[in-house]
């Protein structure tokens, strides 16, 4: 049996190598806030139609919508395991729901395994191999996207939205791009498609007052321009403009020292505990 001063020995190290990888994530590539991938939601286009939302549904293996559920004034969706994107119509726009592909992502700072991976190119990637499944990244996400495999009891997986990180590799557009009919969405080079937002805006203010995913936690790859106050739309409030693994890197960075004292603090006191008992024995 595992004496308690070695578990305290295992347990202070076992953090400390965690706190140390975690840590040595801040130099990690990130995506070009300019070039890398984006895609802009014109959510004044959207018919609520759903097709995007079935392409993303075949394309990652799931069964695609019945018919019947198709078309605008159908369908009450939800971010799932297996629906990785939906149109929210439970306000007076439909709003397209996906991963934002945050340029600096809460859920990849928090995973210790780096199964969550910012790609060069834009894409929040999940390598399932080494999920260890610890749901930090569900808890992480200020949008709510990551969803949980909860009725997988063997190998659960965690899902979300990848960008159609394949497909873009192929010089194709995301599944749920290739399939609106309306031009609702365009993907492009993020730098390109906020010009282009912020000249919509500026020059149409009849049809848009608000654009999202330019600054809200450091920048998303997902842009949206709409025609109603955000919040009508469902978007999370006061988030802040920057990004969230900065603002939690004072603390983390601190973490292996905080680490190293109570390691040393424990085994004083286990040392003294064992002299007291063997010296009452």
């Amino acid at each position: 049996m595992i004496s308690r001063r070695r578990f305290l020995q295992t347990s202070a190290a076992g953090a400390l190598v965690l706190a140390g990888a975690r840590c040595g994530m801040a130099g990690e590539a990130k995506a070009d806030p300019v070039t890398g991938a984006a895609v802009l939601v014109d959510v004044t286009r959207c018919i609520g139609c759903r097709a995007c939302e079935n392409a993303c549904r075949v394309r990652a293996g799931f069964p695609g919508l019945p018919v019947a559920t198709m078309g605008y004034g159908a369908g009450d969706g939800k971010l799932t395991f297996q629906t990785r994107t939906f149109v929210d119509k439970s306000h007076p726009t439909p709003v397209k729901r996906q991963c934002m592909h945050c340029l600096e992502p809460a859920c990849v700072s928090v995973c210790p395994v780096a199964a969550l991976e910012k790609t060069a190119t834009g894409p929040v990637v999940y390598h399932e191999k080494i999920c260890i499944g610890c749901r930090y990244c569900l808890l992480a996400c200020p949008f709510s996207v990551p969803k949980y495999e909860w009725d997988n009891a063997w190998m659960p997986q965690v899902g979300k939205c990848d960008f159609c990180a394949d497909r873009q590799a192929d010089g194709k557009s995301p599944a749920c791009v290739a399939a609106c009919p309306t031009g609702t969405l365009k993907v492009g080079r993020r730098g390109e498609l906020l010009q282009e937002a912020r000249s919509r805006l500026g020059s149409q203010p009849h049809r848009y007052s608000a654009l999202y995913g330019d600054e809200i936690v450091g920048g998303t790859s997902w842009i949206y321009l709409a025609d109603a106050p955000l919040e009508e739309l469902g978007f999370p409030k006061d988030l802040p403009k920057a990004s969230l693994p900065n603002l939690t890197w004072k603390v983390i960075a601190k973490l292996p020292f905080v680490v190293i004292g109570v390691g040393l603090l424990l085994g004083v006191i286990v040392r003294w505990r064992t002299r007291e008992h063997h010296a009452g024995v």
